[in-house]
């Protein structure tokens, strides 16, 4: 007996000050940039003659304002959903990179080398994005068999979700990549999860991609 397909649009938000400058976002709550609403609407104009049923969103503002900038072409509200909120990163949150290069050398030689590994004070192990993110996706399948829902999000949370859902094993951190305001497709039927596109960007005007 065939089983019905979901298929999971996976949306990263778009572009916010805190990418642009090479900063941890984590938690802090940044808006959309210039370039970040232009992305947000060109996903919006990619997937607007898509049948979309359902739109999750972290409740970040700038994953808000890419949900909204979808919705807004195809006539749907968004639905907050906490389980998709981005890790948290305790005192590296909405400082540079390079700073914590510099400050912090051992940490950041595990966030580059195994961040799966990486647990500070503050910070929520990758482990427990995983699980969480995990959880309620499974949760969503069952309510919406057989019809299409888009997720927006954050890197770190696609990451470990997609990789949990395919079964990639460890190390998983840097195996898949999602640039902002990129699409994904996951597929759900009776064989688990696919994934059938991964960070689709032909859509995008004008983006950089954010490799560390």
């Amino acid at each position: 007996m065939d089983h019905e397909k979901t298929t999971l649009i996976l949306v990263r938000h778009g572009e916010c000050d805190g990418n642009k400058e090479g900063m941890f976002r984590g938690n802090k709550d940044f808006p959309l940039n210039s370039r970040g609403m232009r992305q947000a609407e060109e996903v919006g104009r990619a997937l607007a003659n898509l049948t979309i049923d359902r739109i999750y969103s972290s409740p970040l503002l700038r994953a808000k304002q890419t949900a909204q900038a979808i919705a807004g072409k195809i006539g749907l509200s968004v639905v907050e959903c906490p389980e998709i909120n981005n890790i948290s990163l305790g005192r590296w949150e909405g400082r540079r990179k390079d700073e914590i290069a510099e400050e912090e050398p051992e940490l950041w030689s595990l966030w580059l080398n195994a961040p799966e590994k990486l647990n500070f004070s503050g910070m929520e192990p990758l482990t427990d994005v995983m699980k969480r993110s995990r959880e309620k996706l499974d949760s969503l399948i069952e309510l919406h068999i057989g019809k299409t829902i888009a997720l927006v999000s954050h890197r770190t949370v696609l990451k470990p979700l997609v990789s949990s859902c395919i079964g990639i094993g460890d190390p998983w951190f840097w195996k898949l990549h999602f640039d902002t305001a990129s699409i994904s497709v996951m597929v759900h039927g009776g064989r688990g999860y696919s994934l059938t596109a991964l960070n689709r960007t032909d859509h995008l005007s004008d983006y950089e991609s954010e490799w560390n």
